[in-house]
């Protein structure tokens, strides 16, 4: 067992624990914007679907349902633009995060080959690499990096953790150049339906892909938009070349979303509506803690999109942190997503609105 946990770095929000406390002591209690866990109700219309499903004693299939495709395929092509999709296009993982932990492995790569990810990321992309004892690095732009050896490019937009958003044209540049050189693009898109000051636009898109889904693959989630964390809930869209492999070694691997869930994601994906409310709370929590946090020294950079504001003041994001704690306010440390984050925090919009204001008047 320690052969493979000395391949990864200490888990991050470990190093929280001791700001956390010193937050959780403000006499009017903890203000938690450092993980970005969904606080809000889930949709009514969700729970029933799952509810309904609850009397499901035999196995689910790894490909889901063919009613569980006709969604996801349904829904990429209403929100994403996506063409011509069939169920070979589609596959159901459970959760997102599982996906980039461990897709390196289940795409056989190992020593020699490489992953690439954007230089402030989502550190399971690293971890995904190590996992497999792949070559990692960070990039700036993707088409300046060696393409010798590397197998997988991760593309983040909007991105986690600073909100920045991949335009159109830079979109269709990386794809062209990924294909030029055989390059597997797999596009992180789970904050797509989140955009505040930008359209986010999807690899899945012919603007982009020119009409061929050939080494595309888009990640979404469902945890953000219709606040299904707890559910475990996401799909990858794309190449069927690449989904069908991934699809046999998932079926050995019992990697399964439960059917109730995959009862609850086909109501999700069906109803625009719970996504507009929502997208309605997080504007309003987005407007007021940007406008507090500037008033009170800050700097936001990006956070065009996303469920993040992307914040220093140009010190410490260590320093920040404690600051920000002995107000009763937790947020994270900008290093947690690359050395390039050290001067900023990450604050997540996902706190109740009686939280929020409370944020808002300590600052």
């Amino acid at each position: 067992m320690s052969a493979v946990s000395d391949r990864l770095p200490t888990f991050p929000w470990d190093k929280l624990a001791p700001y956390k406390a010193t937050a959780a002591a403000h006499p009017d209690g903890i203000v938690d914007l450092s993980v970005g866990t969904p606080v809000d109700p889930v949709p009514e219309l969700i729970q029933k679907a799952l509810v309904a499903a609850a009397d499901s004693p035999g196995y689910p299939t790894v490909w889901g349902t063919p009613e569980l495709r006709d969604a996801i395929t349904g829904w990429a092509e209403r929100r994403l633009g996506a063409r011509e999709l069939t169920h070979r296009h589609v596959l159901p993982v459970v959760g997102s995060k599982e996906l980039v932990a461990w897709l390196p492995t289940q795409l056989g790569l190992g020593p020699g080959d490489r992953v690439a990810y954007p230089r402030l990321a989502y550190p399971t992309y690293e971890v995904g690499a190590r996992l497999a004892r792949a070559g990692h690095e960070a990039y700036d732009d993707p088409t300046e990096l060696d393409p010798e050896g590397l197998k997988l490019l991760w593309l983040n937009s909007p991105s986690n953790p600073t909100g920045k958003v991949l335009s159109q044209e830079e979109l269709t540049r990386i794809v062209a150049w990924a294909r030029a050189h055989g390059i597997l693009l797999f596009s992180d898109e789970c904050y797509l339906e989140l955009g505040w000051e930008a359209d986010p636009v999807s690899v899945l898109h012919p603007d982009v892909n020119g009409g061929s889904y050939d080494g595309i693959v888009a990640v979404h989630s469902l945890s953000k938009r219709s606040n299904l964390a707890g559910y475990r809930a996401a799909f990858l869209a794309g190449d069927p070349a690449v989904l069908g492999p991934l699809l046999e070694i998932r079926k050995h691997g019992g990697m399964m979303t439960s059917a109730p869930t995959q009862a609850a994601v086909i109501a999700a994906l069906g109803d625009d509506g719970h996504v507009r409310v929502q997208r309605e709370r997080y504007a309003s929590r987005r407007e007021l803690l940007r406008e507090a946090l500037v008033t009170h020294g800050f700097r936001i950079e990006h956070s065009e999109a996303s469920l993040y504001l992307w914040a220093t003041r140009g010190e410490s994001c260590w320093d920040t942190v404690d600051h920000l704690a002995k107000r009763g306010i937790l947020v994270a440390p900008g290093d947690f997503y690359g050395p390039a984050g050290a001067q900023f925090v990450r604050v997540a919009l996902t706190a109740t609105d009686e939280r929020v204001a409370a944020a808002v008047q300590r600052l």
